[in-house]
């Protein structure tokens, strides 16, 4: 499994959090949710941090089966249309704003 991260790195504008995951669960979301062939989609809020970190208020993770089905959905209508909306969310709720993506080999472990 390999799980695709954004990181969204800044300042989200005072008074404007609300807004702004309102903002990711109407617009963004139903886009990411068809990163096909994806196995999972969440969606993360920061709540705490290192004092000494990055701010990271929002954080997008998609798991994938394989780098396949990663650079199919990659390819996706909906993966044009989420990032031609990216410029709103920046402008609209961000001071700052930084965007970073990972990609991560899952290892699952249980006890």
């Amino acid at each position: 499994m390999l799980t695709k991260y954004a990181f969204f790195s800044g300042t989200v504008k005072p008074g404007q959090t609300a807004a702004m995951r309102e903002f990711v669960e109407s617009e963004l979301l139903p886009l990411w949710r068809q990163f096909q062939p994806s196995e999972q989609v969440r969606v993360l809020y920061g709540v705490e941090q290192e004092p000494s970190g990055p701010t990271i208020p929002l954080v997008l993770a998609v798991t994938y089966r394989n780098r396949d089905d990663m650079d199919q959905a990659m390819e996706s209508e909906a993966r044009h249309a989420a990032r031609d909306i990216l410029p709103e969310l920046y402008q609209r709720f961000f001071d700052e704003i930084n965007l970073w993506h990972y990609v991560f080999e899952q290892e699952q472990y249980t006890d």
